[in-house]
């Protein structure tokens, strides 16, 4: 058969069924490919014997018909979730060495399924960043070049970077990924792939290392809509141990796909067409809108008007909480210990040793807001321009069913070009943001390249809970936009 590191998730399901590749194949020829592609660093730990003691357990389940939804399938997963016996680091030195005693609950959702863990995919530290340049291992490599400058390396976005360059390359075939303001669906929209922000609540938090607590949501990276909705039906679930995990059924979310969108309305908010806007990018967005017509739908104009406080309130809301889950690193109870002369000494070597730049400039960022006499002019001012969003969002959604955006507001960008100035990274989330102040589904699937070869993301953001709908429109769009360039893989490094 053909390499099956090419494979989606749903055709290597059917021929795991019909007995023509085993699981054990499957994952070996995945454990060949990431060794290939190791100059992308996509990886922070492999766990090859791990995988193939998982898959031979595969094989040994679908012969005894016991097979789970996904079983032999094999992933990556973002180093943060906390997996047991398996180092679990945020891509951070503060936990490097770290391994936890417990299982993430969309882990063990995963492994319950029978999927195959590949390893731990590298990240920005402790999630902060949109480039995937300020892990403590080392940027991540994306595995797609430009055609006018084929040595130049690119970001994979952030913070799920890994996770999208291993997807992309074909070193797994998908990847769980966490997004708080964009962090699936930005480095989806840059590597050419698949990612679905879920609703708040609809993946647990329980064993995900906390970056924002009201913002942060587990979802799934893949090479296709289909195999995103196989992963997401696996993940998804309440949680009795995550205090905001939803107490609701979770459907089969791959029966939404192929299904008609005649007559559904599609709202085209004014505010995410500002003046400067990349043609390129709003020459996609409005293919994409012309998709949709073709279909049967109908776009509708729609106003958002708080969508332009969205980036300041995120950058007070999610430093504050930032600040506060990261006391928790205070070299006392685990992870990295850098001794002083005094407790408060050995606080500060810890943390000053530990934490990058990033991590360091949000943190005190966080502080600052929620310091005495700034609480109310900031971080209580931005709650209430969060309500404001969401506001916004339901007025659009008694019109509409769902709306279509850009996911970036460029392509990848080179390593270093953009990390000088934190702004200017910080507005790659721009058009993600809003939907993650508000709670909402949000999907980015690839809808062309740029005249540079490099993929363009549209963006799908849908009612709370209604992942079904999100779906279904962008099962038509994939259709439509028949996205079937793929990077040269391992052109990084020469390998």
């Amino acid at each position: 058969m053909s390499d099956p590191t090419t494979l989606g998730i749903a055709d290597a399901l059917r021929l795991l069924a019909d007995g023509e590749i085993s699981a054990v194949e499957l994952t070996r020829a995945h454990i060949e490919r990431m060794e290939a592609g190791r100059a992308l660093n996509a990886f922070i730990t492999e766990t090859p014997d791990l995988a193939l003691a998982q898959a031979k357990e595969s094989d040994t389940r679908r012969t005894r018909g016991e097979e789970g939804r996904l079983d032999g399938i094999p992933l990556g997963i973002k180093d943060l979730f906390c997996t047991e016996g398996v180092q679990t680091s945020a891509a951070s030195a503060i936990l490097k060495g770290f391994v936890p005693p417990y299982e993430s609950t969309v882990t063990a959702n995963l492994k319950a399924a029978g999927t195959v863990m590949l390893g731990k995919l590298n990240l920005d530290e402790f999630a902060m960043g949109s480039a995937n340049v300020t892990s403590h291992f080392g940027p991540v490599e994306n595995p797609w070049k430009r055609r006018s400058d084929k040595n130049a390396k690119l970001v994979p976005g952030g913070s799920s970077g890994g996770s999208a360059a291993a997807v992309a390359s074909g070193l797994c075939m998908g990847a769980t990924g966490t997004d708080t303001g964009g962090s699936i669906r930005q480095p989806a929209s840059f590597c050419g792939i698949v990612g679905i922000k879920p609703t708040y609540g609809r993946c647990s938090r329980f064993g995900v290392v906390a970056f924002a607590s009201s913002l942060d949501q587990p979802g799934p990276m893949a090479r296709s809509v289909e195999d995103c909705a196989l992963l997401l039906g696996a993940m998804a679930g309440h949680d009795s141990k995550d205090s905001t995990s939803a107490p609701m059924a979770v459907p089969d979310f791959t029966k939404a796909l192929g299904g008609s969108v005649k007559g559904l309305k599609v709202g085209i908010p004014t505010e995410y067409r500002p003046d400067g806007l990349n043609a390129e990018v709003a020459a996609i967005w409005d293919r994409g809108v012309e998709w949709l017509k073709e279909a049967g739908a109908e776009p509708v104009s729609i106003s958002l008007p708080a969508t332009r406080y969205a980036l300041p309130a995120y950058y007070i809301i999610a430093p504050a909480e930032c600040s506060s889950n990261l006391a928790r690193y205070d070299g006392v109870r685990f992870g990295l210990r850098v001794e002083g002369a005094t407790l408060d000494d050995l606080y500060r070597e810890t943390r000053a040793a530990g934490f990058g730049a990033e991590v360091r400039r949000r943190i005190l960022i966080g502080t600052y807001v929620l310091s005495a006499g700034y609480y109310d002019a900031y971080y209580n001012k931005a709650q209430k321009v969060r309500r404001l969003i969401a506001d916004d969002f339901a007025r659009a959604f008694q019109n509409v069913d769902v709306i279509l955006t850009p996911t970036a507001p460029s392509a990848a960008f080179g390593i270093g070009e953009k990390s000088d100035d934190p702004v200017t990274m910080w507005l790659n989330d721009i058009f993600t943001i809003p939907a993650s102040l508000a709670g909402l589904p949000g999907l980015s699937l690839p809808a062309g390249l740029n005249q540079d070869g490099l993929p363009l993301g549209l963006q799908l953001i849908g009612r709370p809970f209604d992942e079904e709908t999100v779906f279904r429109v962008a099962a038509a769009m994939e259709k439509a936009a028949d996205f079937t360039a793929k990077p040269d893989l391992f052109a990084a490094g020469g390998a």
